[in-house]
């Protein structure tokens, strides 16, 4: 078939479809809504975490009942304890006890650059509108967001 008879396909764009498509929702009812499912899930969770929690305490009480599993834990107990003092005899060693501090500066080292490294991403998210960037190494990031939602203490709803 030559090119010539070839019907080119028309696209037709009717606004006024496009437009209603997609009712207009304030900013208000918006976020009203989003408040709404907030507190569905928020709800939901707390319902799921006592549900959680009960199933747990009868099957850890399902465990504890069971002679042989009782038996096995207290062997546990007792290495756990052993385990444990020998692991504070040899920390008492001075060379031990440096290693432990710097370990222990490195990890509040590390935490504090992740900190600040979280702040920034914020800030370039902010400024510059794109959820990616480039690494030393040539390699594409992209920068995730999370949220979660933490009951305040009583001293701040006054």
């Amino acid at each position: 078939m030559d090119k010539t008879n070839a019907i080119e396909p028309e696209i037709v764009h009717d606004e006024k479809l496009e437009n209603d498509a997609i009712p207009a929702a304030s900013d208000a009812t918006v976020l009203l809504s989003i408040e709404s499912l907030i507190k569905e899930h928020a709800t939901a969770i707390d319902k799921g975490r006592t549900e959680l929690k009960k199933y747990r305490e009868m099957l850890e009480s399902a465990l504890l009942n069971d002679e042989t599993y009782r038996i096995h834990s207290e062997k546990v107990k007792e290495a756990i304890k052993v385990k444990s003092a020998t692991k504070s005899q040899i920390m008492q060693i001075p060379g031990n006890k440096t290693l432990s501090e710097k370990v222990k500066e490195l990890a509040a080292g590390v935490k504090d650059a992740q900190n600040e490294l979280s702040d920034y991403l914020r800030e370039f998210l902010r400024i510059s509108g794109t959820n990616e960037i480039e690494g030393e190494d040539g390699e594409i990031h992209e920068i995730v967001s999370t949220a979660k939602l933490i009951k305040r203490s009583r001293g701040f709803n006054q």
